[in-house]
This record gives C-alpha cells, sequence and structure tokens, in this order.
C-alpha cells in the first residue's frame, strides 16, 4: 500500500511557503503523492460547517504550484466536484497540470453535495449518476481523440480539437468518489478506482471496497487493478471515541496510526493519504500559522513511510 499526504490547502498552515515546503519535503521523505481537495462555497452561517471547509485554496491552482516545487510525487485531487465544472474546460485544466508536472496528475471526481454550492454554480442536482458517466465520456475524447465529439444528454462538444494532450495515456487517472452502492458501483465500473470521503466508517470499509471490486469483475475488468485511494483523516496525540466507545482507527499514537495504515492495506487499500487538513489544530483557520505548520511538520516526519 502506498502512503500520501494532504496538501496544505484549507485553513492557517494553507499559505505558500507551506504548499511549496511540504511538497518538496513530502517527496524527500518518499511519500508516493500529494492530496488537495474542492470547495467552492460555505454557507453564511459557516458555524454549520466544519472548519476545515471555511477557507480553501482551488485544488488544480494549488497542486499547480505543488508540481513546481517537486519532481516525483504524484499529484491528486480528492475530488472535484464535477457539476460546478464543464467537462470541457476541467478538461483543459487536467492536462494542463499534467503536462506541466511530467505526468503525475491523479484526477478525482465527486457529484458535490452541498446546496449552496449548486445554486450559485447553476447546476442541478438532479440525475448526478447519468452526469457523472457523460462527464467521463467526455473526458475521454478530449484528451484522447484528435478531433473531439460528444453528444449526449446533458453534455454536448462539437467536433473540435484540444491541444495539448495530457502526458498520461489516456489521460490522467480518473477516480470517483461516493459511498451509495450506485456510486461505488458505477467507480468499480468505469473508473481507475475509488476514493473515499472523510467521514468514511473505517470499519466497515472492507464492504464499500467489496461493493467496488464486484462492480469491476462484472464489467470485465480485473478487480485486482482497481485502486482504493482512502483520506486518513488523522487525529495524532489523542484517541477519537466513536459512539460505542472503541478508539477511532488513525487516531492516538504515531504507532497506532501505523498500526492502523496496515490494517487498511490488509483489507485492500492501495493508498492512503494522511490530511492533516481535517486535523482543527492545523486546518482551522482559527489557529495561528506558526501552530499549525510545527504541529503539520512534526506529523509530516512522524509518518513518513
Amino acid at each position: 500500500m502506498k502512503i500520501g499526504f494532504g496538501a496544505p490547502v484549507a485553513g492557517a498552515w494553507a499559505t505558500p511557503e507551506n504548499l511549496g515546503y511540504f511538497a518538496g519535503r513530502a517527496e524527500e521523505l518518499g511519500y508516493a503523492s500529494l492530496w488537495a481537495f474542492h470547495r467552492l462555497l460555505v454557507p453564511e452561517d459557516k458555524e454549520a460547517m466544519a472548519p476545515v471547509y471555511r477557507s480553501v485554496l482551488d485544488p488544480l491552482g494549488a497542486l499547480t504550484y505543488a508540481a513546481a516545487c517537486s519532481s516525483r510525487i504524484r499529484l491528486g485531487v480528492a475530488l472535484v466536484n464535477l457539476p460546478f465544472v464543464t467537462p470541457v474546460y476541467l478538461a483543459k485544466q487536467a492536462a494542463t497540470l499534467d503536462v506541466l508536472s511530467g505526468g503525475r496528475l491523479d484526477l478525482g471526481l465527486g457529484t458535490g453535495w452541498q446546496d449552496e454550492e449548486f445554486v450559485a454554480s447553476g447546476a442541478s442536482k438532479e440525475r448526478r449518476g447519468a452526469r457523472a458517466e457523460e462527464y467521463l465520456a467526455a473526458l475521454h475524447t478530449l484528451w484522447t481523440d484528435e478531433v473531439s465529439s460528444y453528444e449526449g444528454e446533458l453534455y454536448t462538444i462539437p467536433p473540435s480539437r484540444m491541444a495539448p494532450k495530457p502526458i498520461q495515456r489516456p489521460g490522467p487517472p480518473v477516480l470517483l468518489g461516493g459511498s451509495v452502492d450506485a456510486a461505488l458501483q458505477r467507480a468499480g465500473r468505469l473508473a481507475a478506482g475509488w476514493m473515499s470521503r472523510s467521514a468514511t466508517d473505517l470499519t466497515k470499509i472492507h464492504e464499500q471496497i467489496g461493493v467496488v471490486r464486484a462492480a469491476a469483475e462484472e464489467a470485465g475488468k480485473d478487480p485486482a487493478e482497481v485502486r482504493v485511494v482512502v483520506r486518513g483523516v488523522v487525529r495524532a496525540g489523542q484517541e477519537a471515541v466513536d459512539d460505542h466507545g472503541d478508539r477511532v482507527r488513525l487516531s492516538g499514537s504515531y504507532e497506532q496510526i501505523r498500526e492502523d495504515a496496515a490494517w487498511l492495506g490488509e483489507l485492500g487499500v492501495t493508498e492512503l493519504f494522511y490530511d492533516l487538513n481535517w486535523d482543527p489544530l492545523v486546518g482551522s483557520p482559527d489557529v495561528t500559522t506558526e501552530a499549525a505548520t510545527d504541529r503539520a511538520k512534526e506529523i509530516l516526519e512522524a509518518l513518513a513511510p
């Protein structure tokens, strides 16, 4: 199992200096990947949202900056909410980042959930599953065909050319998020893999992995080749407890967190990234940049693969 790290994109530690430092240092320490995420807006009553969502850099912009500060580490987005951006625009952004990074991009896609972002983007919550399938088809023709063309119910691309193409062929690997069975099956059937969400109950993740891989096998794919990427919400130094009084996985001492990582690998997870943006002492805008950075640096070093 590969170990990655969440880029400093939310809250107090999300500075240009830190983005460059953590990209370079994570690469030096042997982390396989660096991950950002997508959040456009928070409701006016910001207290209803977790601190991590209140101040967030654009993921593609942040990873482009990180690409210039690194040379080998893979750069992932977990996730871009596809209803909020047209496939042709995202195809251009992703191809550009893939070219500038030397072919290091992993593109995660989700269907969104926050009402305010749908309203502000002029997007609909209806038929998100069908939209995701058409979106993937549109990306494919834009990245692979000399003359791209797509005509669906929700998206249309007139015969046209998009260049430059991504370095990775047939394009950056696309990973799909989602937690209901239909979304898990779609990831197994159509994508390079599946990504868990921050609220995933890791004690039950083997069930979701089973749905993803069964769908891949039914579609004629090798289920062992399907990637399973987990956002690891790390609670270093404190044992969090669930509703049943059990320790939450990836909380506690560094030894406990490493043991949990190994356990996830045994369940079929192919990549785990430690995301400190969800740590209120790191990813909240209410703490000082210095304190957040010091804590993040300690955890980065302590959990290095």
